[in-house]
């Protein structure tokens, strides 16, 4: 990705995006199968988490000891858990500072094209590919950590997941509607033609409260 560490500046000059374009897409991948690979329709990765979270908890409730009011409780908490982490990730990762050309590369690929292009729908999720890997290693942490209590957790934290998924989707696919959710779309517009260092949360902006990136 040549000269993507001069091309992400800001209008202040700080490292940042490309100007953001209202239509077109663009390639990731000279390869025509990896580059199909790293798109997908939003329904497609939302469907896949919520029947594994359907799964899970049926599991959660008919193979482990855990009690009803236990298992709702990790099921909340993982819904909790997954809004601070989407936060974190965005923050951290997904606007990484592109202070050299390979982390600049790693920024563009992962979030800096849709930040170019933010009305391409088919790459407003991650692909599912590289999300079924993804699932199976969160999976495997959550269960070496939290044993048994993770098939109640996990289903929150996807379930979570797939509510990001859900209101991004719609936010660059439709037009604001005239009603409470309306603030969703200023939310997330601040963060994309505004100053995309404000207005982390996506599905929810109180992690941006606590940590003081929010803005009007």
């Amino acid at each position: 990705m040549q000269g993507e560490a001069e091309k992400v500046k800001s209008a202040q000059g700080k490292p940042g995006h490309a100007k953001p374009k209202n239509s077109g897409t663009r390639p990731l991948f000279d390869n025509p199968v990896l580059e199909a690979l790293s798109r997908t329709h939003i329904a497609v990765p939302i469907s896949m988490w919520m029947v594994s979270a359907v799964v899970l908890m049926w599991y959660a409730f008919t193979y482990t000891e855990l009690s009803p009011y236990i298992i709702t409780a990790l099921f909340v908490t993982g819904l909790f858990v997954f809004s601070l982490f989407e936060y974190v990730l965005h923050r951290y990762l997904y606007h990484l500072n592109p202070t050299t050309p390979r982390r600049a590369k790693i920024q563009y690929t992962f979030h800096g094209v849709h930040h170019e292009y933010p009305k391409d729908k088919s790459r407003l999720a991650l692909p599912p590919a590289l999300g079924v890997i993804i699932w199976v290693v969160f999976f495997a942490l959550f269960t070496t950590l939290m044993g048994e209590a993770a098939y109640a957790f996990y289903p929150g934290f996807l379930v979570g997941y797939s509510g990001y998924l859900l209101v991004h989707y719609i936010v660059h696919a439709y037009a604001p509607p005239k009603n409470f959710f309306k603030w969703l779309w200023i939310n997330h517009s601040v963060h994309h033609y505004k100053d995309h260092h404000r207005n982390y949360g996506v599905s929810s902006p109180i992690w941006d409260y606590v940590f003081g990136t929010y803005m009007k």
